[in-house]
């Protein structure tokens, strides 16, 4: 007997059967399903939100160079955001979640530690278009491949940052075969198969934390090309292995060593339908990595209230969750002087600094000019870490700073529920604001307006190729 006619039936996987089983009877089944209509306008904000980023990020000379090389492997039917070209499917999938991760300005699932929507989104724009589905099919594929992801990192309880992996790569590949899958029409038997084939194809590492190399941005894309290609190959009949994630060398085994004993499987399929993820994923309100902004906004916080001036300082204290330290807090060296923009999104240093002395910390913070700035890099000289022992996460990214000013006081600040989670979510309309503001360095008012409404209205009757042509600017 084949062994793809092996695995139970939809509804018998719903309870029982592997986690790849049940997640693919979820996936097989979503199309069929009522998903609250609250979840499917929180899911086309954070569509908004992520189109915004990625055509900011076509600004850029990162953006640049890596059209270019893709572009080198010759043109396409599938279009690129921002850039009117066009691609081959896997290519273009790989630019477009470049682009929505380009910034590190996307969204977050706290728990999860993970930017879920960089590789779903265009994952799903990629192979709805190509099925020629609409937007509607879009957004519910979309949403699916959300509910999967931020359930895989969750388990994971952190756990993948401190092995050097990065989960927005790693667990964007499986969610995207099931995107992908579901898409095409495989059935669960062959969306569980999918899963095992990216479990070969997964990656994404965290080395280019030591000096701020462009690799993290080309994860959720090389995710999303990984995912394509695993539903492509089962849907032909390749063969995956069944116990994908809890196998004894399944996800978690061979990425977390040790640390898989902390994992919470159960996480993976808990309430699936019935609670939506959706809802809980964070829209990022700084252009920085998650793990800075509590302490960023502290600091702005402080120079508010207390008027204080840099030569006043004489110390600064950051206090940070005790599992972030390898990502904002090491090496010290590149953190209180980052070599580039990428250093700089990841410094708890360079971040704290920037909101004691300028009050703020955005985009222009990010610019070669800024990031030579002698009275900020002074500042972060002085900015040590310490672990926050009333730290709540992952649920929230917690951050408190302490500065000691040179007449002897000590003041702080402290931001438990970091701006942006779930508990304090940013608005509907802040997310739009964010993303006009976004949206307006590449696009003219007129532009801007126009994707807005294409976006709001992937539930009335705009196709997938015509949200693509819409954001390409054709």
């Amino acid at each position: 007997m084949n062994e793809l006619t092996q695995i139970p039936a939809p509804e018998t996987l719903a309870a029982t059967g592997t986690i790849a089983e049940r997640l693919a009877a979820f996936i097989e089944t979503l199309p069929g399903r009522e998903i609250p209509a609250a979840t499917r306008e929180r899911a086309r904000y954070l569509i908004l939100d992520a189109v915004g980023i990625a055509l900011a990020s076509t600004q850029y000379d990162f953006s640049h160079r890596t059209h270019a090389a893709l572009a080198s492997f010759g043109e396409g039917s599938h279009d690129v955001i921002g850039y009117g070209t066009r691609l081959p499917l896997r290519d273009a999938v790989m630019m477009n979640g470049f682009l929505v991760h380009g910034l590190d300005y996307d969204d977050t699932h706290t728990r999860g530690v993970i930017h879920a929507t960089a590789s779903c989104l265009p994952t799903a724009m990629g192979q709805a278009a190509e099925g020629d589905r609409s937007g509607r099919d879009l957004l519910t594929a979309y949403i699916g491949g959300m509910e999967v992801a931020t359930r895989l990192g969750s388990v994971a309880k952190g756990g993948f940052h401190q092995t050097g992996f990065h989960p927005t790569g790693l667990i964007g590949a499986f969610s995207a075969a099931l995107i992908a899958g579901q898409l095409r029409g495989l059935t669960a038997k062959q969306l569980a198969h999918a899963q095992g084939i990216a479990l070969s194809m997964a990656s994404g590492s965290l080395e280019f934390l030591q000096d701020g190399a462009w690799t993290k941005r080309m994860h959720p894309g090389w995710a999303g090309v990984a995912g394509i290609t695993a539903a492509a190959l089962a849907r032909a009949g390749f063969i995956g292995p069944k116990e994908t994630y809890e196998g004894r060398f399944g996800l978690y085994a061979s990425h977390l060593g040790p640390l898989a004993e902390a994992c919470d499987l159960s996480l993976a399929t808990e309430a699936l339908g019935e609670a939506w993820e959706v809802t809980a994923v964070a829209v990022k309100p700084l252009p920085a990595c998650h793990f800075t902004h509590a302490c960023a906004d502290s600091a702005v916080a402080l120079r508010e209230a207390h008027a204080i001036r840099p030569e006043q300082i004489e110390s600064v204290r950051a206090l940070i969750p005790a599992e972030v330290v390898k990502t904002v807090c090491e090496p010290v060296r590149h953190k209180q002087k980052p070599q580039n923009s990428y250093d700089a999104q990841f410094s708890i240093p360079y971040a704290v600094a920037s909101g004691l002395v300028k009050g703020r910390f955005g985009l222009a913070e990010l610019e070669p000019e800024a990031l030579n700035d002698p009275e900020v890099l002074g500042i972060a000289r002085k900015v040590a870490y310490e672990v926050d022992p009333n730290s709540a996460f992952p649920k929230y990214y917690s951050g408190e700073v302490i500065v000691r000013l040179k007449d002897g006081r000590e003041i702080a600040h402290r931001e438990h529920v970091n701006r942006g989670a779930s508990d304090r979510p940013l608005s509907a309309a802040e997310i739009t604001t964010k993303f006009r503001e976004n949206a307006a360095m590449a696009l003219a008012p007129s532009g801007v307006a126009r994707v807005e409404e294409a976006v709001l209205g992937l539930d009335d009757g705009i196709s997938a190729r015509g949200l693509a042509a819409v954001l390409a600017g054709r």
